[in-house]
């Protein structure tokens, strides 16, 4: 079994077909090869029949044959009824065989043929392969020897059988030129059977060849670019297809993952120059000696101080976006939906003390990842507060699985909200706002995970509505008995 498995696929699927064939065409010759040797013996059958029915001979010629049993035929006998080219005697019950004078030779007795001689029994006959005196094969009828009685009716004689044979050479012959024919053809069939499963293999496995070589530049060379031809609907076109899936999702990581790199490198280039810039000052008043006005001093460690937030908040922005996109995060579990708008809500006030942020929240229960939920959700709060008016009014409202926010601010428009969910994606009004970029996409990662969906509209008379929709149900399930 190693070794098979150590030859190549398509030798193996040429081997697999020959021996199959091999198998088949063997059963189909030893089949036919008896179906026509019983065809020839039961041809031979029917004729030492027939010519054992029409053997009627008269008393006297049997007594005659018997007193005188010859041993080997003579032409100076004769006795009725058996054809040119047969065997006959007749058969004592002590095995003696009288030979008929027109017989082709003798025949070796057995004891099945003085069973039947003893039988006497006209229902009694007997078919087999013998030999003659000479040893060549032929084939045998004996049964009860019946002779022509008084009065045109037929008599048994006891202890007496009549052995008719017919030479098997012929037969024989036709049978041997059949098996050597069968063989042959069977040789052939083999032979092309094996060429075919082998022209067969390399034709079926070329896409497989194609995929292996592709999946050989692809390790070599990492280009994602390249696609297998894939026609038709078997296994080897799904599997090609299959594969272009592959490559082109990760292509498509790819292109995502050096996107986000260029990102954010871009975006941490501002934050740090800036930072740069208001140490080197720190620095160079240190130096020198040369203090800094404390109005001055003061607002440098502040924007120092803001920097460092905002690049912290960066930094677990990208961590969030970098954890691998499965759909599904490490910590599912039932959790209360309103009880996490209520938390988000919380530290929303916090934020934006200034602002009037109302709530109506009814039970609502999801399967999701809490922390991650609620990140979202204050992403989502955040941007409410940093674009309303002071003294402006937030309303939040939770029905039935979906969350809407309302703000009174500027709104978004129309030609902006498309891309609102991109990473790093800032509207030109609000590139001035602190921020990343990052949020909204870390809402819409987060919710599409939970199974839900998000989407930003234009609110009635100004500002923007933010609608979060979740599965789940008004109370929580049953908890599973331990």
């Amino acid at each position: 079994m190693k070794r098979l498995r150590a030859v190549p696929l398509r030798t193996r699927l040429a081997l697999l077909t020959a021996a199959a064939v091999a198998f088949a065409v063997a059963a189909v010759s030893v089949t036919c090869w008896f179906i026509v040797r019983a065809n020839l013996y039961q041809a031979v059958d029917d004729d030492l029949t027939s010519s054992a029915t029409s053997t009627r001979p008269a008393p006297e010629q049997i007594r005659s044959l018997l007193t005188e049993c010859a041993q080997a035929p003579s032409p100076d006998r004769t006795f009725p009824g058996v054809r040119s080219a047969y065997y006959g005697e007749l058969v004592k019950a002590d095995g003696t065989a009288c030979v008929f004078s027109d017989s082709v030779g003798k025949v070796n007795v057995t004891t099945g043929d003085t069973d039947v001689a003893m039988a006497a029994d006209p229902d009694v006959a007997s078919f087999r392969n013998g030999t003659d005196a000479d040893g060549n094969r032929v084939r045998v009828l004996t049964k009860a020897l019946i002779a022509d009685g008084p009065g045109g009716r037929d008599a048994v004689v006891s202890d007496t059988a009549l052995l008719l044979a017919y030479p098997l050479k012929e037969t024989e012959s036709t049978l041997n030129e059949l098996a050597l024919i069968l063989l042959l053809a069977s040789g052939v069939g083999v032979l092309g059977a094996g060429a075919a499963g082998l022209w067969t293999a390399r034709a079926g496995l070329k896409p497989v060849d194609q995929l292996a070589d592709t999946v050989e530049h692809v390790a070599r060379t990492e280009d994602l670019t390249i696609r297998i031809p894939a026609e038709g609907d078997d296994e080897i076109a799904r599997l090609s297809r299959s594969f272009n899936a592959m490559t082109a999702a990760l292509e498509s990581s790819q292109e995502r993952q050096a996107q986000l790199i260029a990102d954010a490198g871009h975006e941490l280039r501002t934050p740090l120059t800036s930072l740069r810039t208001n140490i080197e000052l720190l620095a160079r008043s240190e130096e020198t000696g040369r203090a800094i006005p404390p109005d001055d001093r003061k607002a440098l460690l502040a924007s120092v101080k803001a920097q460092m937030t905002e690049l912290a908040a960066l930094i677990g922005d990208l961590q969030e976006l970098a954890r691998p996109d499965t759909g599904q995060t490490a910590k599912v579990e039932v959790v209360g939906f309103h009880q996490i708008v209520q938390t988000a809500v919380d530290r929303a006030r916090l934020r934006g003390p200034e602002l009037e942020i109302t709530a109506e929240l009814a039970p609502w229960y999801v399967r999701a990842d809490a922390a991650a939920l609620e990140r979202a959700l204050v992403n989502i709060l955040d941007n409410a507060v940093k674009f309303s008016p002071p003294g402006g009014a937030i309303e939040v409202a939770l029905d039935r699985g979906t969350l809407t926010v309302r703000d009174h601010g500027p709104g978004i428009p129309a030609e902006e909200l498309p891309y609102v969910f991109d990473r790093f994606w800032r509207s030109p009004t609000a590139r001035q706002l602190p921020g990343s970029g990052l949020g909204l996409s870390i809402v819409a990662r987060t919710v599409q995970q939970s199974g839900g969906e998000v989407a930003l509209r234009p609110a009635d008379g100004g500002g923007t509505v933010a609608v979060v929709r979740l599965p789940g149900a008004p109370s929580p399930p049953p908890e599973r008995p331990a």
